[in-house]
């Protein structure tokens, strides 16, 4: 792409600020929607030299939006240096600019562009003196649709800054809301359905930890799993479950070769996690559940408005010819470990252990197009390998690859429930994985928004955080809320038991992986000062509660201190003078 970048206008050296804010915009092109045209004309007017130093950072992927080591296209304004600061310093009053933050996290980004951009048709370089940020002048010449991504970063870096609501602290404040909200937007992820069996993928004992530690796939990163199937050559995988199928020379895999039958979802009764779910839809106040989650426990639970983010094992297609199945149709392949292939590609069976050629010629276009643009042109083919021999038409369940743009479905629900919801449950996820994880940002900011996981989050900042098992925060709640949990038909004997029954008789309320014999004495939580963070049996707080309960420390002493000047100030007589006796 490098040689296409350069036009016929004369170069010259820009400037130190065209320069840092074309790198903090380019910072974000993996968290706001840009095309090739867009980002050629950013660097268009940059000399070859300088191109290197604007399009990488050396950061890791994945870091979070808000992390002190992310690039801001902002910052203070130099009144000395900045040949707009007059007019940035005119553009707005301080209540007009505030006019325009409550409106955008309100409103959110759709409509903030529909009032501000077409409907009041107001400069971009303007709109930007609200947030802070004047654009050099380099990048205010550039194409309307290049300053239009300009002004999306920066509302993606606001709507991701929530300001807590203070009114709510407590588990009760938490229970009160569930008790009166009546469009309850709930995000889910792995972490509801650990205690089911199946792992998550970050923590100690997760899908992560246990490939380094296996390492049947030699692979030089776990997080390599995460790739797309061209890329991965001899192992056909699917994102976020661990589902590997080794299809090179052979169709037979023994049981050790494979996770697949171990964390398909018919081997897995919900959690109490997903009977919580459900029981929040049937008492009429789920607005609707989104999930990161492919094992379709909330459905086998019985929730009806759920939305799998991520594609589930309900549905099968092939890789080859696109036919989709229900997933049951391969269940038999996956629980014995073989190779799931497609009926019609194989419907005459002479094209075993040929790879497809379709297949072969379309990994072939895709290698030549990303060598051919440039971004990557000192990569050799050799990094990629070819697609492996296989049988033609293998069935894949119809999960979304890490990378892959989720489907419109997610997008159009999301903007639909922003209207209308009225509190937002995030449970079991640490929400690192995009466009999920902006979620909590992108919903109007008004919206309380509760925390239930095992750690905290850092890049959101939610009004209640209930830190610890998930499950035992949610029967923790129910108790509160009065409610009896469902019962998972497939249950027998005491696991049938309920979780307002089983705290009555002074007992944990067990989950589906808990022995039915095993009860402990219910232990409430435990507050982290006087602030909106508790503690449940599980919770790992890490280094983030260390330091907040050192700033609460601090906050503390301050107060302290500023009480006692006030009773000093307040003081007329010294403190060791005699009082006269008041008879």
């Amino acid at each position: 792409m490098a040689e296409n970048l350069v036009n016929s206008q004369p170069l010259v050296k820009p400037s130190p600020r065209y320069l840092a804010q074309a790198k903090a915009f380019l910072s974000y092109i993996a968290d706001v929607e840009v095309d090739e045209e867009t980002i050629e004309d950013i660097l268009t007017g940059l000399d070859e030299e300088f191109i290197p130093s604007v399009t990488s950072d050396g950061e890791e992927s994945g870091a979070e939006p808000n992390s002190p080591s992310r690039n801001s296209p902002g910052g203070e304004l130099d009144e000395e240096e900045d040949e707009f600061a007059q007019e940035a310093n005119d553009a707005w009053t301080e209540e007009e600019v505030k006019q325009i933050i409550q409106f955008l996290k309100q409103r959110g980004m759709k409509a903030f562009l529909t009032e501000y951009v077409l409907v009041r048709q107001i400069p971009i370089a303007r709109i930007l003196y609200a947030f802070g940020i004047s654009l050099c002048k380099e990048l205010r010449e550039k194409q309307l649709k290049t300053q239009m991504y300009f002004l999306k970063v920066v509302i993606f870096q606001v709507l991701q800054r929530r300001q807590k609501l203070s009114l709510y602290n407590s588990v009760d404040d938490a229970v009160d809301l569930i008790h009166k909200s009546r469009n309850i937007l709930i995000l889910t992820g792995a972490g509801i359905s650990v205690s089911c069996g199946i792992p998550d993928f970050r923590s100690e004992n997760g899908l992560y930890a246990s490939l380094k530690e296996r390492n049947d796939y030699d692979l030089d990163d776990p997080q390599q799993m995460q790739v797309a199937l061209h890329v991965v050559g001899s192992l056909l995988h699917v994102h976020l479950t661990g589902l590997i199928l080794n299809t090179s020379e052979r169709s037979q895999m023994s049981s050790s070769d494979g996770f697949a039958k171990d964390i398909y979802p018919s081997r897995f009764i919900p959690s109490p996690c997903h009977r919580f779910i459900k029981l929040i839809e049937d008492q009429g106040k789920l607005l609707r559940n989104y999930t990161q989650n492919i094992d379709t426990l909330e459905t086998a639970a019985g929730v009806r408005r759920v939305l799998q983010c991520h594609g589930s094992f309900a549905t099968a297609s092939c890789i080859q010819c696109c036919v989709k199945v229900v997933g049951v149709e391969i269940e038999e392949e996956i629980l014995a470990s073989r190779v799931p292939l497609c009926k019609v590609c194989n419907a005459g069976g002479g094209n075993t252990g040929k790879a497809s050629k379709a297949s072969k010629e379309q990994h072939k276009r895709k290698k030549k197009k990303r060598k051919n643009n440039g971004w990557d042109e000192d990569d050799s083919e050799e990094d990629e390998p070819d697609l492996p021999n296989h049988p033609p038409g293998i069935m894949k369940p119809d999960i979304t690859f890490f990378g892959e743009k989720l489907t419109d479905d997610f997008d159009r629900a999301l903007e639909e429930d922003r209207e209308r919801v009225d509190l937002v449950l995030i449970i079991g996820t640490s929400l690192k994985v995009s466009p999920v994880a902006e979620a909590p940002g992108y919903l109007p900011h008004s919206v309380p928004q509760i925390l239930i996981n095992k750690t905290p989050i850092n890049h959101i900042n939610p009004d209640i955080m209930l830190l610890g098992n998930a499950d035992t925060i949610v029967q923790h709640l129910c108790l509160k809320l009065g409610w009896d949990l469902p019962l998972d038909p497939r249950q027998k004997g005491p696991l049938a038991q309920s979780a307002k029954t089983q705290a009555i008789l002074g007992k944990r309320p067990s989950s589906s992986a808990d022995s039915a014999n095993e009860s402990e004495e219910v232990v409430g939580p435990t507050r982290v000062g006087d602030s909106h963070v508790w503690l449940f049996e599980g919770a790992d707080g890490g280094r983030w509660l260390k330091e907040f309960e050192r700033t609460l420390q601090q906050e503390r002493e301050a107060q302290d201190l500023i009480i006692r000047e006030t009773l000093d100030e307040g003081d007329p007589e010294p403190r060791n003078a005699k009082k006269a006796r008041v008879m």
